[in-house]
């Protein structure tokens, strides 16, 4: 122990950070050079984010009841459709804006630009590194979540009744925001970088209709096949999480599948992602 005091003293007096410390300094200095890109290219951001969930709730909630074909049939039906899907949308944003801002930039990073490995010379452990992605990623991902709100405040045709349980609110989205994270981790790491964009066809899509984001989970009980298979889908317990924290009495999962589903998706994801990434950093 003395031998150990005297060396970090030495190093101190040095000008040398402990281990630990440098390796805060260094997570801090990547997130904000991860934030500071993002404000730098906004406007793509921002339509990046908006586009997604602007098109669902034009369409389903301000274009359909307009033309007739509103969902229910009754202005009191499309309304509860509209209420429904405000969660889903919120749900669908966050991880599409998780999988964008973590598995594409990877492309980049492990592909022709190489920057991987100047990030991974930073005085910290690599798996420090793929955290850090995942937290800027949930960043952007919350950010997401958020615009839904004011568009769904003023493009519906039909009132949308928000009811929000701030407790579940305020623990569930940074829940959802790095369980997408980590989604993106994982397919940015976990797959080639030239087969990443073919992830979006193949595994995000299906992912968003199989969702449970324009309907319940509990709907599919005709469909018990159906109703069981989803529930490999992590999208399925944020959209019922966001049902939880903004609607009231609305059909979904018991609290407690809810959370036991997202935080073992965002543990499972989570460390496979950043085992994903250690690989690939050090082959």
């Amino acid at each position: 122990m003395s031998t150990t005091t005297a060396d970090v003293g030495a190093r101190s007096a040095m000008g040398f950070r402990p281990e630990r410390s440098a390796s805060f300094v260094a997570f801090w200095a990547l997130l904000l050079r991860d934030l500071r890109v993002l404000q730098k290219n906004v406007g793509v951001f921002a339509v990046r984010t908006i586009m997604q969930p602007l098109l669902l709730v034009f369409v389903f909630t301000y274009v359909f009841p307009k033309i007739g074909q509103g969902i229910g049939g009754s202005a009191a039906s499309e309304s509860a459709f509209s209420t429904l899907l405000m969660a889903g949308v919120v749900a669908t944003s966050m991880i599409f804006q998780g999988v964008q801002a973590v598995a594409l930039p990877l492309v980049q990073e492990f592909g022709y630009t190489r920057e991987i490995e100047d990030r991974v010379m930073a005085p910290m452990p690599v798996w420090g590194v793929a955290v850090e992605k995942i937290v800027a990623g949930a960043v952007q991902a919350l950010i997401a979540g958020l615009v839904v709100f004011p568009l769904a405040a003023v493009i519906p045709a039909t009132p949308v009744h928000l009811h929000v349980h701030w407790v579940y609110l305020l623990t569930i989205a940074p829940i959802a925001a790095v369980l997408s994270a980590s989604l993106g981790l994982t397919m940015g790491t976990r797959v080639k970088p030239q087969q990443v964009p073919l992830l979006f066809a193949i595994v995000v899509l299906p992912i968003t209709f199989l969702g449970a984001v324009y309907y319940p989970w509990s709907s599919l009980a005709p469909i018990r096949w159906l109703q069981i298979v989803v529930l490999v889908n992590p999208l399925v317990y944020m959209c019922e999480g966001f049902r939880l924290a903004l609607t009231s009495g609305v059909e979904r999962m018991p609290v407690w599948a809810i959370y036991g589903g997202m935080i073992g998706f965002t543990i499972l994801l989570a460390w496979v992602g950043i085992d994903g990434f250690r690989r690939r950093v050090l082959s």
